[in-house]
């Protein structure tokens, strides 16, 4: 009796030892991370277990799954996560972590999961992750991680998914990896791209056995057969009325297999409708070409913004919706509004977004009430920056590249840290637009519109860098792109007009938000107000890439830029004269007619 109370009593105190080693380690990497006590606040050192924390998940009193998914740390990882002995799940996407992936991560001899992607990582992968044997998806893109992948990466036989995307790795890659089943290596300086290996595999479900794939198959097709039956009846019935009601068939919520890449949630029609309170007007957030975005809230408190499309048919239906919200879902960036979910019905489709608290920044710089804030300098500085980083996203990082078509300040939305988001990117072919509000071919905002695209209904990622330029415009003096009610005096409708007058008369304080109260730097202004100029140019060519507006927005090599632009002008003004000077000859017909102006030159 003795010794079994003893046995005990020892098994209990390996449990607290076991505990109190893990809440030092959780402390610890929350020391390395810099978190704040408002990030972490009940991670306590002085408790026992660290199980009930937020962010942990644990199976007894072993700590399986630590997930920090956009929190926003800075700092760096602990190598101590690697006494973590029966940790499963390592996710911290979506933050701005720094150094180097620990060696000590390959300690993890349980790991199943590891997610790093979207962070400020550097150095070389570590070749100690190749002991990692029961590891399936390693997620490491968005980073600046370097040098080669490790040969030691072969060993993974369990790996089911490795996306190193968008790094600044170089080399071979072993050969094994191409067999695994989801794979992506684009945006590095490695061995793929050629006709024998892809960059980037076909996205494909995941394994199962032959019994689980027939029992899917008969299941699917069952689903189908009382589906289509349901549908019929439904249809027949509505017949037999007098007045017709709107069909809506429910899908069940459920993570869909078709595009898990994206890590997408197929939500039913009914959670969304109870979420919207049956999409009640008065949730209505805003409203556009593409249809209503609606505020909500989800069983657990989860708050989202669920934007109805209109029109949503695509010349190949339902299967080309998926494929283009996989793409939309794996555009994953600090400044891109996540897609977190959809649903489909035979009548509906609705893409579920996180809300942002602080809604647009055209809310926040033209409809805000007396008692809140001014959206201040240093904040329309950062969105300019995280608008424009977002947008180069979009098009160099992207593959197949995005062009957003409708860049505006009532399209960057403001998290609750009044970090910029842009959304409603990828939409344009989600939905048909012949069918929409947008009554031509061209789809964006008037006055936002390049010339270009105005003029041929072809976009390009040129047309959206002129968009972003109103949109600076829009930041720097809170007035609209078009405005036909602007003081008397001034006959310039067009933001872009008017700021280009003022600009030559050299009044830059007149361009500026009065709201601001002179809190402002001229310098600063002066430099916003060049770069947009210079994305607003009309011939495309000579605007920048974002990638340039970037470089320009961070002070590099702006001041030759704006010089060029205007020797460039000068030089077509002078060649525009020389040719009116030879034409005069005009001037002397015989029927001396008076010219009439079509369409005044902007």
């Amino acid at each position: 009796m003795k010794l079994v109370f003893v046995l005990n009593m020892l098994a209990s105190l390996h449990s607290f030892v076991a505990s109190t080693d893990q809440v030092g380690v959780l402390i610890n990497l929350k020391l390395t991370l810099k978190a704040s006590n408002n990030q972490l606040s009940d991670w306590n050192q002085n408790q026992v277990s660290p199980c009930n924390w937020n962010y942990i998940n644990c199976d007894g009193d072993d700590v399986v799954q630590i997930s920090f998914p956009s929190i926003g740390f800075s700092g760096t990882l602990s190598p101590r996560i690697g006494e973590l002995s029966y940790l499963k799940g390592l996710s911290f996407p979506g933050n701005t972590i720094t150094g180097k992936i620990p060696e000590e991560f390959g300690n993890l001899s349980r790991l199943t999961d590891l997610n790093l992607e979207n962070n400020h990582l550097s150095g070389e992968i570590p070749e100690t992750l190749g002991k990692l044997t029961r590891l399936e998806n390693l997620i490491l893109s968005q980073n600046d991680l370097n040098g080669s992948i490790p040969d030691s990466l072969s060993n993974l036989a369990n790996l089911s998914d490795i996306c190193l995307a968008f790094n600044d790795l170089s080399g071979p890659i072993p050969d094994r990896l191409f067999k695994v089943a989801r794979y992506n290596f684009t945006g590095n300086h490695l061995n793929c791209g050629t006709n024998l290996h892809p960059c980037v595999s076909i996205v494909s479900a995941k394994k199962g056995s032959n019994h689980v794939k027939v029992g899917v198959v008969l299941g699917s097709i069952g689903v189908i057969v009382l589906l289509l039956a349901g549908v019929l009846y439904l249809k027949w019935k509505s017949r037999m009325k007098s007045h017709q009601n709107e069909v809506f068939v429910d899908v069940a919520g459920q993570n869909d297999p078709k595009i898990a890449f994206g890590q997408l949630k197929r939500f039913g029609w009914r959670e969304l409708q109870i979420a919207t309170e049956s999409f009640n007007e008065r949730n209505v957030l805003g409203k556009g070409g593409f249809g209503k975005v609606y505020k909500g809230m989800l069983a657990d408190d989860t708050k989202i913004a669920v934007k109805r499309l209109t029109n949503y048919e695509s010349p190949g239906g339902e299967a080309a919706f998926l494929h283009e919200v996989e793409l939309i879902s794996v555009a994953v960036h600090r400044n891109l509004l996540r897609l977190i979910g959809y649903c489909t019905t035979p009548s509906e489709r609705l893409l579920v977004y996180p809300f942002m608290p602080n809604l647009s920044v055209a809310y926040r710089l033209r409809e805000i009430k007396p008692n809140e804030p001014v959206l201040d300098w240093p904040t329309r500085k950062r969105v300019a920056l995280g608008t424009a980083r977002g947008l180069e996203y979009l098009h160099e990082h992207c593959n197949p590249k995005i062009i957003h078509r409708d860049v505006k300040a009532a399209n960057v939305l403001l998290d609750e840290d009044f970090e910029p988001v842009v959304g409603d990117f990828g939409l344009a072919k989600v939905v048909d637009i012949t069918k929409t509000s947008v009554t031509t071919r061209v789809c964006g905002t008037m006055g936002h519109i390049a010339p270009e695209y105005l003029s041929t209904g072809k976009s390009s990622e040129k047309s959206d860098v002129f968009s972003y330029g109103i949109m600076l415009l829009e930041l720097v003096t809170r007035q609209r792109a078009v405005d036909f009610s602007r003081s008397e005096g001034e006959s310039e409708v067009l933001l872009l007009d008017h700021v280009r007058k003022l600009v030559q008369e050299e009044r830059l304080d007149a361009i500026v938000d009065r709201n601001l109260k002179k809190n402002y730097d001229i310098k600063d202004v002066k430099m916003l107000v060049r770069v947009a100029l210079l994305c607003t140019q009309s011939l495309p060519e000579d605007r920048p890439a974002m990638s340039e507006v970037v470089r320009l927005l961070e002070g590099e090599g702006l001041a030759e830029r704006w010089e060029e632009m205007q020797h460039t002008e000068l030089a077509r003004r002078q060649q525009y004269e020389r040719l009116h000077s030879r034409l005069n000859w005009a001037d002397d017909s015989v029927c001396n007619q008076e010219a009439i102006s079509l369409s005044g030159g902007r």
